[in-house]
This record gives C-alpha cells, structure tokens and sequence, in this order.
C-alpha cells in the first residue's frame, strides 16, 4: 500500500492515478473529501492532527508526504507525521521539499524544513527527497480575475524565475516511490524556462485566445493576499525569491531530466491543459 498525502491537490491528484495506473494499491488522504480514481481507497485525514492517520498507516509500505501551508508555520507538528510513519512500519517515505533548503537555507521556514529532510533520511531505510522550485500552478490564484475582468494582478511583474509543472513533480514523485535506483536522492526541479508574470500573462491570453490585462501589485498588497492562505513567514519567504531570485533560483534544474530523461513541461503546456480554469 502506498498512502499520499494531499491526494486532491494539485499533485496529489496526478500522482494517484499514476499510481494506481502502475497497478499500485493506493491510499488517497486529504483533509476535506474529494474524488478518487477506481479502486483507489479514500480517506480523509488531518495532518496538523497526526492521531488521525493511526488507521490511514496500516499496512503501508510508502508514503508520500505533502505539508499543507499551516504545517510550515509555527505549532506545526511535521515530524510527529515521520515518526508514525516509521512507527506504523512505513519503509519508504518521498518528501516533498522546496528548493529553497539549498538556494535559501538559512530562513525559519527552510531550516524547518531541511530539518523534516534529515529526519526522514534517519526514520526510514528508503527515501526520496522532491525539491520543486515555483508553482506554474500558482497561477490559478488569478482564474477569478481572469474569468471575471480578464485581469492579471501579480507583484514584481517583470522579475522571471523558472516554474515548475505540478505534473512534473507527480510524475517524478511516482518514480522514486516505485523505483528502487532514485532512492537516496534529493532532485531540484524547475521548468525549462525562467518567465516574469507579465510573460505568464501573455501565454494565458493566447491559450485563451483573448487578451488580458496585467496590473502589478505592490509587494504589501501581494503579502497581505498570500497571507490569507499561508503563514506570514512563508509568504515573506516566497515575496523575497520572486522579487529578487538568486542566481541558483534562476538556474533550471536538472531533476526532472535526471529523473524522467526528458524536459520539463513548459509554462505554457500547463496554461493550455488548464485553460478551462481560467474561463
């Protein structure tokens, strides 16, 4: 049995039914309810409350692991959740991680996380550690905008940075929980190209085939929007790489390549499969 977390995400969801497709059993686990492929077991489960995945661990031999937002913040309780898990008899843990433990290691939430990495590297014998850069995903938080004043409002417009395709990182996620030689490693994955807002904003107006609007937002009008979602800490985290990556932020990573032997998926591949969000 292999469990996933954050099963009705935007990589929880494509990483299920590859696995279920590679005729995996497979625990879906979310915290409210959502779809499931066939022969898929649904559970609904809170991660912020690790008692509550006492029955979602048994018989598991791998996890994947997804902390939503609230769990990087403080009085998040992540290493209770490995601890179970290797409890529980889990021998296989991938971690989904950020790049920013190797580009950014010495912010709260990095150093949260790069200490999650070393405990699961010493809790379980198999592990995996994903390390995705940006989100080509994040997008969707315009959709509303988009569907109802063909506007884009984003900070930092003319700052590009590399995005990754959630589908990427599901599809590299599934092979290193079902093969054995990427255990052991820790992959940085970006997309192919680095792409500003604004340039994000002209490949969803030519996969919609009509044009929009970019207003660019103040870095405090962006925060307090984040904010509403995910830990003060976190959003400040995210507001500093898109507003002044590094030179490691803006490299493209070769983990999807060293993983699945071929190119990430580009921004506009994802704006065309996803046009329909935006419509």
């Amino acid at each position: 049995m292999i469990v996933v977390t954050g099963a009705t995400g935007n990589i929880g969801r494509p990483l299920t039914r590859a696995l279920a497709d590679a005729g995996e059993r497979v625990t879906a686990v979310s915290r409210h309810p959502g779809p499931a492929p066939d022969g898929v077991r649904r559970l609904t489960a809170d991660l912020a409350e690790p008692a509550t995945l006492e029955g979602v661990l048994t018989e598991a031999k791998a996890l994947f692991l997804l902390l939503s937002g609230d769990l990087h913040g403080p009085g998040g309780a992540p290493a209770e959740l490995v601890r179970r898990a290797a409890s529980a008899g889990v021998r296989r843990i991938v971690l989904l991680s950020t790049q920013g433990v190797v580009t950014r290691p010495f912010g709260p939430t990095r150093i949260a996380m790069r200490a999650l990495e070393d405990l699961v590297r010493a809790s379980v014998p198999e592990w995996a550690i994903v390390r995705p850069g940006g989100f080509a995903s994040n997008t969707l938080w315009w959709a509303e905008s988009v569907r109802t004043g063909r506007l884009v409002a984003a900070p930092f417009g003319d700052v590009a940075t590399p995005v990754v395709d959630p589908a990427d990182i599901a599809e590299v996620a599934a092979a290193c929980l079902l093969e054995d030689r990427h255990l052991g490693g820790a992959y940085e994955l970006t997309g192919p190209e680095v792409i500003s807002p604004r340039g994000q904003t002209a490949a969803l107006s030519a996969a919609l085939g009509v044009p929009l609007r970019f207003h660019e937002l103040t870095r405090e009008e962006a925060g307090a929007a984040m904010a509403r979602s995910m830990p003060v800490e976190l959003a400040d985290d995210t507001l500093d790489i898109l507003g002044a990556p590094s030179a490691a932020e803006l490299r493209i990573a070769p983990g999807v390549r060293e993983v699945l032997g071929r190119d990430p998926r580009s921004f506009a591949d994802w704006a065309a499969r996803h046009v329909d969000a935006f419509r």
